[in-house]
């Protein structure tokens, strides 16, 4: 293809997509490929909002989210708009992944905790049946 377009196999390859994935974010109205016929060509506007919503996705943002900020980018005042929409977003994704971080880590130390004790207990019981041998 030319470095404008690309087909959905190139777009597969380049952003490590599936082509089910890039039908889904198109029948979502996020990426809009030009048709000819059956084959989808996609422009750079494309690939730049597929990088968009791959990053809002590995941040926990909605599809939702993702259409209203891609959608804020004609408003006219140079992104502003987008942008701090972007950071509030982000601050509460932000939020969100730290208290599931405390979450996770707790659940860790507690994991670990009853992993050892199980180990003693089995410890003991080898002992126990050791000495009644």
């Amino acid at each position: 293809m030319t470095e404008d377009l690309m087909t959905i196999r190139e777009m597969c390859e380049t952003y490590d997509v599936t082509p089910r994935t890039l039908r889904f974010y198109e029948a979502k109205e996020l990426l809009f490929p030009i048709r000819e016929g059956q084959k989808r060509l996609f422009t750079k506007r494309d690939r730049a909002r597929l990088k968009l919503i791959l990053r809002g996705k590995r941040f926990g943002f909605s599809l939702e989210e993702i259409r209203q900020l891609l959608d804020l980018y004609h408003v006219g005042d140079q992104q502003m708009t987008q942008m701090t929409r972007t950071i509030e977003i982000a601050r509460e994704r932000l939020g969100d992944m730290e208290v599931r971080r405390e979450e996770l880590t707790q659940a860790i130390d507690d994991l670990k905790e009853q992993l050892r004790w199980g180990e003693k207990v089995i410890a003991s019981m080898k002992n126990e049946k050791k000495a009644a041998e």
